[in-house]
């Protein structure tokens, strides 16, 4: 089956390289990928957004399937662009519909629905630009720090956490009035802070029945021990050693379980990935957040854990068969660390060159934001370069390879966390 892989960054070439693993993928396409997924599969030059274009392709290279790496594409509706179109309905897309993508698409939207479907969660409020006084009151109700979370897709970026409680009224009329992240920030959702430990649940669902994946722990600041601004994630851990089977137990009843009863009940459809960003308050799980697909770094300790098929589980998902699938985990431990320009996540140069990839062994670098330049040269196309996974049979081990094969990597100003998973130890 030729498939086409919506996406460039770190989580699409973990997933290619995945699904070039199975006997079920006789081609894969990328749109539009980055120098790693060309060392392994065909990029494409096409915007995930330009759904036409993307028509066009799948019907002159007659793909047998649609795999969407990034939440644009779903919040946008190529879920619905296929199923709707005569030419493209039998072609599988694996990612929600436009429905069930405003689960990410909008902070309002997802907390109302964990709300209605009694999931637990941070309690919040939501406000415009008419009503930003208001929001300022009800900031005097809670106790520091304040949660400020722009509504719509901010690219990662959208969250902020205030201990000020002026500045925290400052930053909410920057949102809402001054558009600090453009039409993101058109409303604002203001949540009760969680005091606890953060990790990413990882569901598949065929809209009846579900999988759980691994678990995986990000680390979102650029600073060490912690500091300093939120990135879209600078490592990341699989399993995460703090949540055992007493606490996915309450994870699976509490929050799983009923989100997918949730997505039936209202008819919503979905047909891939849900990301659940949990917060572990004492011995308690609540919903920080939904995701309508992989997350990144996550998918580069996820993907290297699961044993089984990729593309024969997305088959069964397209199918609505995942509930005869097992799946099969590696027991060992997966840990990546993100390779990132200097400047990131603010100003940042592109196009440095980048020396040492062919030193590197026994780890599995993932391109995330790289370009192959005709002459062959990959150099750094984005804020994250690289991504560096390991193996091992504890999650010490295996940050101890990373960081060993990142010590042979080169680029100017390249810059990297040197504490990712050491608050576990």
């Amino acid at each position: 089956m030729t498939i086409l892989l919506l996406g460039s960054g770190g989580r699409e070439h973990a997933l290619a390289w995945k699904m070039l693993q199975s006997s079920h993928c006789s081609q894969l396409f990328v749109a539009p990928g980055n120098a790693g997924t060309a060392a392994i599969a065909t990029n494409v030059d096409l915007n995930p957004n330009d759904f036409h274009a993307v028509k066009q392709f799948c019907l002159e290279h007659q793909v047998g399937m649609v795999v969407v790496g990034p939440e644009d594409p779903l919040v946008n509706g190529v879920y619905d662009f296929f199923k709707n179109d005569s030419q493209l309905h039998a072609i599988p897309v694996i990612g929600p519909s436009k429905e069930g993508a405003q689960l990410e698409g909008s902070k309002e939207y997802a907390k109302q629905f964990l709300v209605r479907h009694h999931i637990p969660t941070a309690r919040y409020e939501s406000f415009t630009p008419a009503t930003v006084e208001q929001g300022c009151s009800f900031l005097e109700t809670l106790a520091p720090p304040y949660v400020l979370k722009a509504d719509g897709l901010a690219a990662g970026k959208g969250v902020l956490i205030l201990s000020n409680l002026e500045e925290a009224k400052t930053e909410l009329r920057n949102m809402l009035v001054h558009a600090k992240f453009g039409s993101a920030s058109a409303k604002v959702v203001i949540e009760e802070f969680l005091s606890g430990i953060e990790l990413s649940c990882f569901v598949l669902t065929d809209g009846k029945s579900y999988k759980m994946l691994p678990t995986a722990k990000d680390y979102k600041r650029i600073g060490e021990g912690d500091t300093g601004l939120n990135t879209g994630g600078m490592g990341a851990v699989s399993p995460v050693p703090f949540a055992d089977a007493a606490f996915m137990e309450k994870v699976e009843t509490r929050i799983v379980k009923p989100t997918i009863a949730g997505l039936q009940q209202e008819n919503i459809e979905y047909k891939g990935f849900v990301f659940i960003g949990l917060i572990k308050v004492g011995d308690d799980p609540f919903v920080i957040e939904y995701n309508v697909r992989m997350g990144d770094p996550e998918t580069e300790v996820v993907m290297p854990r699961l044993q089984s098929d990729l593309v024969a589980i997305f088959k069964a998902v397209a199918e609505q068969k995942l509930d005869e699938f097992t799946l099969e985990i590696d027991p060992r431990s997966a840990t990546t660390i993100m390779v990132v320009s200097g400047g990131y996540p603010e100003d940042y140069e592109k196009g440095k060159t980048i020396s040492g990839l062919e030193q590197v062994n026994d780890s599995i670098v993932f391109h995330a934001g790289t370009k192959l330049l005709q002459e062959g040269q990959v150099v750094s196309h984005g804020g994250r370069v690289l991504a560096v996974t390991s193996y091992g049979d504890t999650y010490q081990e295996a940050i101890k390879k990373s960081y060993q094969n990142i010590a042979k990597l080169h680029f100017d100003k390249m810059y990297f966390r040197k504490d990712i998973g050491f608050d576990l130890f």
